[in-house]
């Protein structure tokens, strides 16, 4: 095996993952440290063209990666999405639900276009379920499996003038407890995670970039500092390994003590586990 090869043993050996988001620096992340692990991962995303970099870093460092085009919130794409995974790897035993919509400008229920709530409705919560409906069959006949969700922090406390992203992140908590009720027969096991402010391009848009964000949201968690996108990698790995073979219909807070912080934060502050 070369310098650069991964090996083929590893806590997630013989499991393929399908990771919708994998484009986004959090589902890159974690489509990097499965495939370390000994995962083959399909990289899925909206934006065909950063799933693409994402397969080709993974397989540059010897490991096994395809990278597809999704919409999760088109059902047909989304159960596209499943063939394809098992049309590359044979088999499917584990999602990672990480897509999401792009977060609304701040308003008031009053204010919120309808438009702007169903993007976020569409996608977060719809197109999660959809992925999960097509999922469950081929994670049945691999014997079993796991989905991990990312949810958020303001799933648990929420914050002003967001209603959508708030609502659609707390649904997929409870959605996520529903799903490890029904599939537990099934040998599947579900649970989501709630990542507090994770520095990505994205989360610090609204911050004025990643170095503002890091002082500005680092006042908001108890370590005093975000998140980085391998800690929710390191949170999924455990969540899809057998080492929380004991574990499902739980939401795995990964926060640096944001919700038990309850730090005030306005609207255009709190978004970090954006992909």
């Amino acid at each position: 095996m070369g310098d650069n090869e991964m090996p083929d043993s590893g806590k997630l050996a013989g499991r393929v993952a399908l990771i919708p988001g994998g484009g986004g620096e959090i589902g890159a992340a974690i489509a990097r440290r499965f495939a370390q692990e000994g995962a083959s991962v399909v990289a899925a995303d909206i934006l065909r063209a950063r799933a693409d970099a994402v397969a080709r870093a993974i397989v540059a460092e010897g490991g096994r990666a395809v990278s597809i085009e999704v919409d999760i919130a088109d059902p047909r794409s989304a159960e596209a999405a499943v063939v394809a995974a098992v049309a590359a790897f044979g088999r499917l035993t584990t999602l990672v639900n990480v897509a999401a919509a792009p977060v609304s400008p701040a308003g008031t229920v009053e204010t919120m276009p309808l438009a702007e709530w169903s993007k976020e409705v569409s996608v977060n919560l719809t197109g999660t379920f959809l992925m999960c409906k097509y999922a469950v069959p081929e994670l049945r006949r691999a014997g079993g499996g796991t989905i991990i969700t990312i949810a958020s922090q303001l799933g648990h406390l929420g914050v002003p003038e967001r209603a959508a992203y708030c609502t659609t992140k707390a649904a997929l908590i409870h959605f996520t407890r529903i799903l490890a009720m029904d599939h537990a027969k099934d040998g599947i096991r579900a649970n989501s995670i709630s990542p507090g402010f994770i520095l990505t391009d994205r989360s610090s848009a609204g911050s004025g970039g990643k170095e503002n964000a890091r002082k500005v949201m680092g006042r908001k968690h108890l370590l005093g500092r975000p998140g980085m996108p391998e800690e929710i990698a390191a949170g999924a790995l455990y969540l899809a390994s057998d080492e929380s073979s004991f574990v499902t219909g739980s939401d795995l807070l990964i926060d640096g003590g944001y919700v038990v912080f309850k730090g005030e934060v306005g609207p255009d502050e709190a978004f970090g586990s954006g992909t």
